[in-house]
C-alpha cells in the first residue's frame, strides 16, 4: 500500500515537472516567435532601421557570413547597401524555427529564411540560420548570427 502510494506521488511529481518544463519552454519560444514576426513586418514593409532593432545595438555583436564582422553600425550599412530597394528586399519569410534556450539569458535559434525576388531584384534567395539571443532589458536581441546562404540554382 505505501509502495503504490509513493509511486503514484512520484509518477505525479514526474508529470508536474515535465509540465513546468513545457511551460518554460513556452515562455521562452513566444517571445522569440515574436521577434521573427516583427522582423519579418519591419523587412516586408522595407523598414531597415526598425528589422535591425531585433539585434543587440552593440560594436560587440557578431555575423559570420561569406566573412566575420562585429558591431551595429557596420550591419546596418551592409543591409542598406545590399539591399538598397524595395525591389532587392523581395519578401521575407521565416520557417523551420527551433528553440533551444541555453540558460536563463541566452538562447540559440535555428531556422530557414526565404526572400521572393524579382529577377530584376536579384531572385529569389534563401538559406539558412543560427542565432544567439540575449534576454537584455530591452527585451530579447540577436548577439551571434551564422547566416548560410542557399547555393543559387
Amino acid at each position: 500500500m505505501i509502495v503504490r502510494r509513493f509511486q503514484k506521488v512520484v509518477l505525479l511529481l514526474v508529470l508536474l515537472a515535465a509540465s513546468v518544463s513545457a511551460l518554460a519552454q513556452k515562455a521562452v519560444e513566444a517571445p522569440i516567435h515574436a521577434l521573427f514576426d516583427q522582423q519579418t513586418a519591419d523587412w516586408n514593409r522595407g523598414d531597415l532601421d526598425a528589422f535591425a532593432r531585433c539585434y543587440k545595438n552593440s560594436p560587440d555583436i557578431l555575423f559570420i557570413g561569406s566573412t566575420i564582422s562585429r558591431g551595429y553600425a557596420g550591419m546596418l550599412e551592409r543591409y542598406r547597401t545590399t539591399f538598397s530597394t524595395r525591389e532587392k528586399m523581395g519578401t521575407l519569410t521565416f520557417s523551420e524555427i527551433e528553440v533551444q534556450p541555453l540558460d536563463d539569458r541566452f538562447v540559440t535559434t535555428t531556422g530557414r529564411f526565404h526572400l521572393q525576388r524579382t529577377a530584376a531584384g536579384g531572385g529569389n534567395a534563401g538559406g539558412i540560420f543560427m542565432l544567439v539571443v540575449e534576454k537584455t532589458a530591452e527585451g530579447w536581441k540577436i548577439v551571434r548570427d551564422v547566416t548560410v546562404p542557399s547555393p543559387k540554382q
